[in-house]
C-alpha cells in the first residue's frame, strides 16, 4: 500500500519550499487531493493523515465514495474537476462545494438553476482550454473575456477562480502565466492549475491550487 501520509507531507513540503523561493505565501495554496479512480483504502489513509480537500473527476464516481465519509469526517471540502454534463448538474451541486469545469453557457445557465433550486451557492470556477486543444474542454481564449462576464453577470454565479490544463508534453510555465494574465484582466481572484508532474512551477506563477493524484496515492488502479 502507498504510504499516502508521506506523501502528502513530501508534497505539502516540496509545495512549500516552491512558494518560499518565489515570495508567494504557501498557506494561501491549497493542495487539492485528486481522488479519481482511486481505492478507498487511500482515500481514508489521506483523510486519517488530516487531509480534507479533494478533487474527483466524475459526478457519478464520486457519488459512490463520499457520501459516506462525509458522514465519517468533518470539514471535507470536495471539487468536482472533470467535465460536467448537464444532466449531472443537480447531483453535482448537491454533493460538490467547488465545480471548477464551468466552459460553456448551457453548463452555466443549468447550474444557476439547479443551485437555485437547492438553496446552495456553490463557488465555480471557469475552464480555459489554455492551449486550444481540440480534444480538451474549457472556454476558447479568446471567447474568456466575454464568459467570465456572462458567468457572472447573465447567469449570477459566484466565479472564484480560472482553471487550466497545459498541453501534455509542452512546458507548462507559459500557460500558467497566460492563465495568470486572463485572471488578473478580468479581476478573478484564485488560480487551479498544476498537477503532480509540475505543481511547483504552479506555485512559482501564483497557483491557488494544485490537483495533485498520484503524487499522493499512487498509480491508480
Amino acid at each position: 500500500m502507498t504510504d499516502v501520509a508521506a506523501n502528502l507531507a513530501d508534497i505539502q513540503a516540496r509545495l512549500d519550499k516552491r512558494a518560499k523561493k518565489w515570495g508567494q505565501d504557501a498557506s494561501k495554496v491549497t493542495l487539492i487531493a485528486v481522488s479519481k479512480k482511486q481505492p478507498v483504502e487511500r482515500v481514508e489513509a489521506a483523510l486519517e493523515a488530516g487531509h480534507k480537500v479533494f478533487g474527483e473527476n466524475r459526478v457519478q464516481e464520486a457519488l459512490g465514495k463520499w457520501p459516506e465519509f462525509q458522514e465519517k469526517y468533518e470539514g471535507i471540502e470536495l471539487h468536482l474537476i472533470g467535465p460536467l454534463q448537464s444532466n449531472k448538474a443537480k447531483e453535482a451541486v448537491a454533493l460538490f462545494d467547488v465545480i471548477q469545469t464551468v466552459d460553456r453557457p448551457k453548463i452555466a445557465r443549468t447550474l444557476f438553476e439547479e443551485m437555485k433550486k437547492a438553496g446552495r451557492n456553490i463557488p465555480v470556477f471557469i475552464q480555459i482550454n489554455i492551449g486550444a486543444e481540440e480534444q480538451k474542454a474549457g472556454i476558447a481564449i479568446d471567447d474568456a473575456d466575454a464568459f467570465i462576464t456572462e458567468c457572472r453577470e447573465v447567469h449570477g454565479l459566484q466565479v472564484e477562480g480560472l482553471m487550466c490544463i497545459p498541453p501534455a508534453g509542452e512546458q507548462p510555465a507559459p500557460f500558467f502565466a497566460l492563465l495568470d494574465k486572463i485572471a488578473k484582466r478580468n479581476g478573478v481572484e484564485k488560480l487551479s492549475m498544476g498537477m503532480s508532474s509540475d505543481f511547483e512551477i504552479a506555485v512559482q506563477f501564483g497557483a491557488s491550487l494544485v490537483r495533485v493524484g498520484t503524487g499522493i496515492f499512487g498509480s491508480r488502479d
